[in-house]
């Protein structure tokens, strides 16, 4: 069974204020003149929204800067995100108050910085919500010192590979019909329950299955398929696939995935 996606009307979309309100914290400034900034979306009780990979029943947000000024180049910083199950199918997300990093680079350093984010999102409770979201607003670098609740938000990130302790890294590739199978092996510790391997391509045009897992010791085995959205034939990246183990602890953030 799959998600109820509803689309609200004009005359209702006052009833996106009661599941969801998005506004920017204005963060500080770096030494190296990029900035830190957030948007903190607050969510009412029993409404989810999702992750960069949302899993089964949900959509991946979507993101537009281009109505700033001065910005080069905005990087999201994504905290480790939960999964639920609703309806027998997985979905990784945020609830309650997401802080939601980004690392501002300015097109000239020095000068103020004015983020303005136009947003896709889905929220969820019993039925799911397709969202139009914006804000926008002027950063002018006075601040130097850490928000603690952007701080937070940056340290409750997945662990990088060395941080985690991750030792090989592989990726064996198979043609399948219209597609190829994808097995991951990694090695390191279990760090929870419930694993979850995400793979991410890099690539929009690609989709990708729900990995199936194995853990062997200190060996983690993940498969998936991979399949473009449009039937097409395609190559894969090694270098471009990200590899996100999740689990009810904590979590690792793998980039690249060489040929065994």
């Amino acid at each position: 069974m799959t998600s109820l996606w509803l689309v609200l009307p004009l005359d209702r979309a006052r009833a996106q204020d009661s599941m969801v309100s998005v506004s920017v914290l204005p963060g500080w400034q770096m030494a190296d003149g990029s900035h830190i900034a957030a948007l903190k979306f607050v969510l009412a009780d029993g409404w989810k929204t999702y992750w960069r990979a949302p899993g089964e029943a949900g959509i991946p947000p979507q993101f537009d800067w281009r109505g700033s000024a001065n910005l080069a180049r905005a990087e999201i910083e994504w905290p480790t995100p939960k999964q639920t199950v609703t309806n027998g199918m997985r979905t990784i997300g945020y609830e309650h108050v997401l802080v939601l990093p980004v690392r501002l680079t300015p097109a000239r350093v020095g000068q103020p910085i004015t983020l303005s984010a136009e947003m896709e999102i889905g929220v969820c409770s019993d039925i799911c919500v397709p969202m139009s979201l914006s804000v926008s607003q002027r950063l002018d670098g006075t601040a130097k010192h850490p928000d603690p609740q952007i701080a937070a938000a940056l340290a409750a990130r997945p662990y990088t590979q060395s941080e985690a302790g991750v030792g090989r890294v592989v990726c064996k590739v198979a043609p399948i019909e219209g597609g190829v199978h994808l097995v991951a092996e990694v090695d390191v510790s279990a760090m929870g329950l419930q694993e979850l391997v995400v793979v991410e391509t890099g690539n929009p045009a690609l989709w990708v299955t729900q990995a199936t897992s194995e853990r062997r010791g200190n060996r983690l085995r993940a498969e998936v398929d991979i399949f473009h959205a449009e039937g097409r034939g395609f190559m894969l990246d090694r270098g471009g696939l990200r590899l996100t183990i999740l689990s009810t602890g904590d979590a690792v953030d793998i980039q690249g995935c060489p040929a065994g």
